[in-house]
């Protein structure tokens, strides 16, 4: 038998006498429910673009869980630890690439995705090595489900039309499994609504954009497997749209006035009385 097991493999096995045994995490859930576990220091150094966006993701996370009747602590535990597999190549993801070269411009699209989605298996494997409960490390490879990673694939679309070059939509999705629980359907709306929030110009724009990746993961199939109704679903967008806009959007520029100029006199002074 081949020695080297898959970390996606290991974390099934787990998840599964996790259920057969229901053994209670909720004491474990809040042993972990701190930002000072090693791995999120680890990400903090190395990746702080990732882990601000951890905690934007948890703090919506946990909100929706609130809105719903999901489970509040296990929502932001579990995004508190959802990319933790981006410590290995932080330089790689964009939130990281402030004042540094974008990484991906000397690399295919193939070789990019291939990158993107590696963030996935990584962040399993170091769950594991730190031997987090199974219902934390499901958060990892179900927040991006199968989803295609849109913006590579259509480089690799454009470069086929240009070298004849067939194109295979698998090679751009994510390995899943899609999410199957409410407070992992959270995450992976909430991970989708900060990033896009963050590049949003408007109150408006960031509504729209909010309605259209929903739609967009609803059409693709990604909640299927989660028992989140179509209710729900439009409860935390509209509570992610209010949260989002009032997380990054700037305030009005006052103006501060010009004081106005006083004169100055040159006349004498009065003779003293």
């Amino acid at each position: 038998m081949n020695a080297v097991v898959s970390p996606l493999v290991v974390w099934t096995a787990l998840v599964v006498l996790d259920r057969v045994f229901d053994v209670p995490t909720d004491v474990r859930l809040l042993q972990l429910d701190t930002l000072t576990h090693p791995l999120l220091v680890k990400l903090r150094q190395v990746a702080p673009g990732t882990y601000q966006h951890t905690l934007n993701v948890a703090n919506l996370a946990e909100h929706a869980a609130i809105a719903i009747s999901a489970n509040p602590l296990l929502a932001r535990v579990g995004a508190y630890f959802h990319d933790i597999g981006k410590i290995r190549k932080p330089e790689y993801f964009a939130e990281n690439q402030i004042d540094l070269e974008n990484k991906h411009r000397e690399l295919s699209p193939w070789r990019s995705a291939a990158i993107i989605r590696a963030h996935v298996e990584d962040g399993v494997e170091l769950a594991l090595e730190y031997r987090l409960p199974p219902k934390v490390v499901e958060f990892i490879p179900t927040h991006h489900g199968t989803s295609l990673i849109r913006h590579f694939y259509a480089q690799a679309l454009e470069e086929a039309r240009m070298n004849n070059q067939p194109v295979d939509e698998r090679d751009f999705r994510y390995g899943g499994p899609k999410p199957h629980t409410k407070e992992t359907g959270i995450v992976m709306l909430a991970d989708i609504s900060e990033a896009i929030a963050r590049v949003a110009e408007s109150p408006k724009d960031i509504e729209e954009r909010l309605e259209r990746v929903f739609r967009e993961k609803i059409d693709d199939g990604q909640l299927d497997e989660c028992p989140l109704t179509l209710s729900e679903i439009t409860t935390i967008r509209r509570l992610f749209a209010d949260l989002l806009i009032g997380m990054v959007h700037q305030r009005p520029d006052y103006k501060t006035p010009e004081p106005e100029s006083v004169p100055v006199s040159t006349a004498p002074p009065p003779p003293a009385s």
